[in-house]
């Protein structure tokens, strides 16, 4: 080979070199993991919520001039397994920070790792008051209303019923305890003459129903408050149909009112249940309608409150990273406090002093239309004016 000939080849790979530079052309890789086999209800349109996010973001420049990837494993609903999933997310693939868990004990395993590792961990789902408050830490932060938050919705009209004698049923692990302990408190404080008469948890997934309406049956409850959902609810339902556990007697839900959960049991839907959940056929706010239309025109599908859930946190994580400028763990979590993101519930903000987001969420009733559950009389419940005083934050969270 000749001088002209080196020099020539030299040439062209300085061209091709300068033409694409290393930088625009390596995407910011975000690791993704979450209970998708476990919680196949919601979970399933949480990834197309995500999914339509990250094509958003990218079909408009990604962010900082780089497309964003996202590698998404599955953690098998496990505490243990969650974990081993994201160290290979940060170590083999190398992503820059973690997104996403459901079940909240999950949640709480994969925020003490984002301590230990000092990355980003952007809480998806997870709705443990724990995560924020007595186990929270710098690296963590929350996008969903808490259990806390989405009990506080509810109390109003609880108390405002005047009911006495109150059962309870829960899912036994950390979110279902969550939700127990948080209205007990928040309705013993509104009407402190309240008795607590039953109380049945059940294992996740594993409800024996005809047991357990029969011994709230027993109980001769004014009220219900439960905090199950998916499958558990839908038998818990079904079985207090049969024995007319509901007759005569109000109902308070947390979630009862999300499609994912409302719409398998159609026609057997309850009527009148107080629930949290998501209305998507009646919002007409211009944020929630350009995001209905844009959902449907990709998947061909209606939302469920899932979709909402990964669209919003991939939105968080794009507005992360734009802020700081950077993905430098420290600078993206100063980043996130009191970062503003814009989702189909509107603009939210995640509070500096506990990590946790403004989402709301809608109130109000269950029906039937159409032969479908439905939500009734709703209304949206803005986050950010459900949470406890600053001082009762900062008793519960541990200084950073």
């Amino acid at each position: 080979m000749n001088d002209h000939q080196r020099l020539l080849m030299f040439a062209v790979a300085l061209a091709a070199a300068l033409s694409r530079p290393a930088a625009a052309q390596e995407p910011i890789k975000l690791g993704e993991l979450n209970s998708y086999k476990v919680f196949a209800s919601f979970l399933e349109p949480y990834k197309k919520g995500w999914e339509l996010a990250q094509e958003e973001v990218n079909a408009a420049g990604g962010v900082l001039g780089r497309t964003l990837e996202i590698v998404s494993r599955d953690d098998n609903g496990n505490p243990g397994d969650a974990v081993r999933v994201a160290e290979e997310l940060l170590t083999r693939e190398k992503v820059h920070f973690i997104i996403g868990t459901f079940a909240s004990n999950v949640g709480l395993a994969v925020a003490d790792l984002a301590k230990q590792r000092k990355v980003l961990f952007i809480a998806a789902e997870p709705l443990t008051d724990k995560i924020v408050w007595e186990n929270g830490n710098r690296y963590t932060f929350r996008l969903r209303p808490s259990t806390w938050m989405q009990t506080a919705m509810l109390v109003p009209d609880a108390a405002r019923l005047k009911k006495k004698r109150w059962a309870i049923v829960y899912p036994n692990y950390e979110y279902g305890q969550s939700a127990t302990r948080a209205f007990k408190e928040l309705l013993k404080k509104a009407q402190p003459d309240v008795e607590f008469v039953a109380e049945q948890a059940t294992p996740l997934g594993k409800i024996e129903a005809g047991p357990v309406v029969q011994a709230l049956a027993d109980a001769r409850p004014d009220a219900i408050f439960s905090s199950l959902f998916a499958g558990d609810l839908a038998r818990f339902v079904r079985e207090g149909n049969t024995r007319g556990l509901f007759r005569g007697r109000e109902v308070f839900n947390l979630l009862g009112g999300e499609p994912e959960y409302l719409d398998p049991l159609k026609d057997e839907a309850p009527e009148g249940w107080y629930v949290t959940g998501y209305p998507w056929y009646g919002i007409e706010s211009p944020a929630h309608r350009k995001f209905l239309a844009a959902y449907q025109k990709r998947w061909n599908d209606y939302p469920r409150a899932g979709s909402v859930v990964g669209y919003a946190t991939v939105m968080t994580a794009a507005a992360a990273i734009r802020k700081a400028g950077s993905l430098d763990s420290e600078k993206l979590v100063e980043a996130m406090k009191g970062l503003r993101v814009d989702t189909p519930f509107g603009e939210i903000v995640f509070r500096a002093l506990d990590h946790q987001s403004t989402l709301g969420a809608y109130v109000g009733r269950t029906g039937v239309k159409d032969g479908k559950g439905v939500m009734t009389s709703w209304s949206y419940a803005d986050g950010a004016r459900f949470l406890p005083p600053d001082a009762e934050v900062r008793k519960l969270r541990p200084a950073e």
